[in-house]
């Protein structure tokens, strides 16, 4: 099932995702074991990070026991402009003063190879795991390209890219700076929720295309892989006549 929440823009948008996600925050229940979320970058990050700090407020307790990991990361250092993990450090981290021993890098050590293997154990390490070993993220939030791809999962990727049952897998992407890390298939089809946030101009077809039933993108093959993924978009999409279950938000004042 796919659940379209549609917006008029940008920042309702980044509005309506922080609210839910302080609101899955709110809601967790008491357990031993941390809420772990994966971070994206993206041109929606900014406005969605500044969103989540702006509705906290005072409620920083909300935060405690969140343990943050990242859905890729391109193989720059960590304090680069590029870095994903640099954009949630200045516009999330350090606001909500949120210790950065929670805050899991995604890079380090002497190469990707090695930087994938020490990501999978601490993310193994604070996590339940499947049937299949995989671990289970309470939450993943990605982004969505033009090319309908998400996290750094591009079209026409290889066998070993697609089929991989590693946690974290180094790959080249299509713009610089191509060398870069990523969560594999395998571990977004297990995680308990997706969310993807989609701005942007330029990404009406990509969406399109993903919502059918044999959609060739990289999201698609995400939805295909999951029972269900939320969409919270500001880029117009045409729902019904292809077999799935759709519904547009409350925000947006329309349910199909």
């Amino acid at each position: 099932m796919i659940e379209l929440r549609q917006f008029s823009d940008s920042d309702s948008l980044a509005t309506g995702a922080a609210r839910r996600f302080l609101g899955a925050l709110e809601s967790r229940s008491p357990r031993p074991h941390p809420f772990t979320v994966a971070l994206s970058g993206g041109r929606i990050a900014t406005p969605f990070y500044d969103a989540l700090v702006a509705q906290t407020g005072g409620r920083r307790a909300l935060w405690e026991n969140v343990e943050f990991f990242f859905t890729d990361e391109r193989w720059v250092p960590l304090d680069h402009p590029d870095s994903n993990f640099q954009l949630a450090r200045e516009r999330l981290f350090e606001p909500l003063e949120i210790p950065l021993v929670r805050c899991h890098a995604l890079a380090g050590g002497p190469d990707r190879e090695f930087a994938a293997a020490q990501a999978q154990a601490e993310l193994l390490a604070r996590t339940p795991r499947s049937v299949q070993g995989q671990p289970i993220l309470d939450l993943v939030i990605l982004g969505m390209g033009e090319d309908g791809h998400v996290a750094s999962l591009f079209p026409e990727a290889s066998a070993e890219v697609v089929e991989s049952r590693k946690v974290y897998l180094p790959v080249e992407g299509p713009k610089p700076p191509p060398e870069r890390l990523t969560l594999t298939y395998a571990v977004l089809a297990e995680a308990r929720e997706v969310w993807v946030l989609i701005n942007g101009s330029g990404k009406e077809a990509a969406l399109q295309e993903s919502l059918c039933e044999n959609g060739r993108t990289p999201l698609a093959r995400v939805i295909r892989s999951r029972e269900r993924t939320q969409l919270f978009t500001a880029v117009p999409v045409e729902t019904g006549g292809d077999g799935r279950s759709q519904f547009r938000s409350p925000e947006s004042g329309i349910r199909t």
